[in-house]
């Protein structure tokens, strides 16, 4: 092993350690990361060793890194070892698939950016536990770099085992759900282009409806919002250079290129793999392009007003309790509108209420808002302006968006995601009375 790497696992245990026991400010960052991170998860002890693991790359004390501050209070390190120790502010968490087994450790493939490395653990006990991994296993951990050649395991590790692509897409789903920040950590490429992605989604909806905020009887709005779907997919299948105005027989003859090809083209654009080959399927060669159906969920379809709102940074939304709550806002006497501080307390506690809708409200009704506030909190000093992102902290709403489920996703995640619905179809038994697979938003 060499000595860099053993170094690597002394220091590593020596910052644990410095932070844990740490006081004053220190811990009360410490505190306060853990807190929020805890949220997200089951809180089991796997998960608390993550947090603290990450908090010492990842968080801040004032405007400095836990590691920063260890490298201040220890003036007797070495270049070498505040060298090490600076290469960590780039550690991040992924979810990898061993790609190769090594001597001293493996190659491993962040299923999250299609990025490879080469990890190997720092010390015997680790090497030893991991001796007993295979090639395509999965692995959750957080990694290090040591080298300009090699990084080392950060943290706890979680194994997978091998998972099929139906089970490796819900993987990658969890990760999304409790990872959110860290989804494209080592590749910021691509987390620019999924944050464009949504602002060029908000664009194309306000182009088509000429507002960023409709609201419509929920079966109408299910009618638009699939004509929007098909609109962009039009637009992506003429960038890919696919003539929406002609078949895909007649495209595939004219381009001299296999059906599959033409396929494969409009597959890889986000064309639903099953309308495709239903349009290949049609001997006659005069179906044209389609758009699979996009629907609401039934309940909102159902629903007599639901608002469609769209943002470049928080993405789209749909309510169907918006205009309520803007009638409550707008009301002479909002306790005589039944349900109102039911609505409002909703509005606070629920997670798909964000920022976003809160600032929204304030500033079409800031008055009002603050009076209710008020009124349902018992907070006679509660000021909008000063207090507001504080009261949405207090219940678990990030004051800044995450990335939104808009957000387009790099293409092997995208071929993924195809290839799991493909066998998850092929092993329902098929029988007259199975319904279709529900499609869209769900």
């Amino acid at each position: 092993m060499d000595a860099i790497l053993e170094r690597s696992h002394a220091l590593k245990q020596d910052l644990v350690d410095f932070v844990l026991d740490a006081e004053g400010e220190l811990a009360q960052a410490l505190e306060t990361y853990a807190a929020a991170q805890l949220r997200r998860g089951s809180g089991d002890s796997t998960q608390q060793d993550l947090i603290v693991d990450s908090f010492i790359t990842e968080g801040k004390v004032g405007d400095k890194s836990p590691l920063e501050i260890f490298i201040e209070n220890h003036p007797d390190l070495s270049e070498s070892d505040r060298n090490l120790i600076g290469r960590w502010h780039h550690s991040f968490i992924g979810l990898f698939a061993i790609t190769q087994i090594l001597s001293d450790g493996f190659e491993l493939t962040n299923w999250l950016t299609d990025k490879h490395y080469i990890v190997k653990p720092n010390n015997p006990q680790t090497l030893q536990a991991l001796s007993r991994l295979k090639a395509a296993e999965i692995l959750l951990t957080r990694i290090s770099p040591v080298t300009d050649s090699y990084w080392t395991f950060s943290g706890p590790y979680t194994q997978m085992g091998k998972l099929g692509k139906p089970k490796l897409a819900v993987a990658i789903g969890n990760f999304k759900d409790n990872y959110k920040n860290s989804l494209y950590s080592d590749a910021p490429d691509l987390l620019e282009a999924a944050w464009e992605s949504v602002a060029e989604y908000h664009q194309q909806f306000v182009d088509f409806f000429a507002t960023d905020e409709i609201t419509l009887p929920g079966y109408q709005l299910n009618k638009k919002i699939a004509e929007f779907q098909e609109l962009i997919t039009e637009k992506r299948l003429a960038a890919a250079g696919l003539d929406t105005s002609k078949s895909l027989s007649e495209m595939a003859v004219e381009a001299g290129v296999g059906e599959e090809e033409i396929k494969a083209a409009a597959e890889e654009v986000g064309a639903d793999s099953k309308v495709v080959s239903q349009i290949f399927n049609d001997k006659s060669g005069k179906s044209k392009m389609v758009m699979p159906k996009v629907d609401l969920p039934a309940e909102l379809k159902k629903a007599e007003q639901v608002t469609a709102l769209s943002h470049p940074r928080w993405g789209q939304m749909f309510l169907p309790t918006y205009s309520k709550i803007q009638a409550i806002l707008s009301a002479d006497d909002w306790q005589s509108i039944e349900g109102a501080e039911k609505l409002i307390r909703f509005y606070l506690t629920d997670k798909t209420i964000n920022t976003f809708i809160w600032h929204r409200l304030a500033q079409k009704y800031p008055t009002q808002l603050e009076k209710i506030l008020q009124a349902i909190l018992q907070r006679p000093e509660f000021s909008l302006e000063s207090d507001l992102n504080q009261l949405l902290q207090e219940y678990d709403k990030p004051i800044e968006p995450e990335l939104p489920e808009i957000a387009s996703v790099p293409i092997h995640l995208h071929n993924l995601f195809q290839e799991a619905v493909t066998e998850v179809n092929k092993s329902k038994p098929k029988g007259k009375g199975q319904k279709k697979a529900a499609k869209g938003f769900q």
